[in-house]
């Protein structure tokens, strides 16, 4: 958002609170206009309160967007959550100001019917009190890639109060309940930064030494177009048994939605270089032994 639309979503919430804090705070020039009427003067002092909430709330949306604009981006359920704050305040004030001290005692009779209505949406409340917790923790943010363990895997699209929005690599749309998000282990491939290491095995024959089968991987990894070239390229032995040598080849993937293609490549460009180098993959050999016939027999 720019600055100017800024300007215009701060403009009309600034003067209603500049009026109403005015009337407020020098209320001789509303009985001047209206006389002493005392359930004016308390509705003004309302409108006072509700007018500093939306004022407040749209500073913090603008505040938020600004810090985002340096970072990744805020879900849009931490401004709604804020915002939902500020007119809370605003509404308790307000019935204290109408209510006075009778205020508390209608809320404590009222909390055995919200005990039984909050039993009624318990799953509702659940969903949205984890949407709640995911966007104060921030464990991704819009545009991030993720995997959620067991549920799905993509492109965080938007964060609601019950639901998560994503994006697949398949292009398909899903909508996740935030509760069973927060019970999930979360992967996010985007932070802190796009890019991240990835790694394949390959399982080589005894016939090439170990130095000669690195060289050559490592050799074919700095001929692959999609891979990143910085940081280095690496080849690790992860195991040296009977069935053959494992090898893990190291290599950075700028974003996450480029993981299968990269992937694709670089099984293709090993497997040609090995090809050409004369390795085989490790194969169950059997060997047979003829038994020794005595001479007697």
């Amino acid at each position: 958002m720019s600055m100017t639309q800024h300007f215009r979503r701060l403009l009309w919430p600034a003067i209603l609170t500049l009026v109403s804090l005015g009337l407020v705070l020098f209320p001789s020039r509303l009985t001047g206009l209206v006389g002493d009427d005392e359930t004016l003067l308390l509705a003004v002092t309302a409108l006072a309160y509700f007018s500093t909430a939306w004022f407040a709330s749209r500073i913090a949306a603008f505040v938020l967007d600004q810090t985002a604009a340096r970072r990744r981006p805020y879900p849009r359920l931490l401004k709604d959550m804020v915002a939902a704050l500020l007119f809370l305040i605003a509404f308790v004030a307000t019935v204290s100001l109408y209510m006075g001290q009778g205020a508390l005692g209608a809320l404590a009779g009222s909390g055995l019917v919200l005990a039984l209505l909050g039993f009624a949406i318990r799953n509702v409340v659940a969903d949205t009190l984890s949407g709640v917790a995911l966007g104060v923790e921030g464990p991704f943010r819009i545009g991030d890639w993720v995997d959620i363990d067991g549920l799905a895997r993509g492109k965080a699209i938007e964060i609601g109060w019950r639901t998560t929005r994503l994006l697949t690599l398949d292009r398909t749309y899903m909508i996740l309940p935030n509760s069973q998000i927060a019970r999930q282990r979360i992967t996010n491939y985007s932070a802190p930064k796009p890019e991240y290491r990835a790694q394949v095995r390959i399982t080589l024959d005894h016939s090439m030494p170990i130095g000669r089968a690195a060289q050559v991987m490592l050799a074919a990894l700095k001929a692959a177009k999609l891979i990143l070239q910085d940081p280095a390229l690496d080849v690790r032995v992860l195991s040296y048994e009977e069935g053959g040598i494992t090898y893990a080849l190291r290599f950075w993937i700028s974003r996450f939605d480029r993981d299968a293609d990269c992937r694709d490549e670089v099984f293709t460009v090993v497997d040609e270089a090995l090809r050409r180098a004369g390795t085989i993959a490790p194969y169950r050999r059997i060997e047979v032994i003829p038994r020794a016939i005595p001479d007697d027999a």
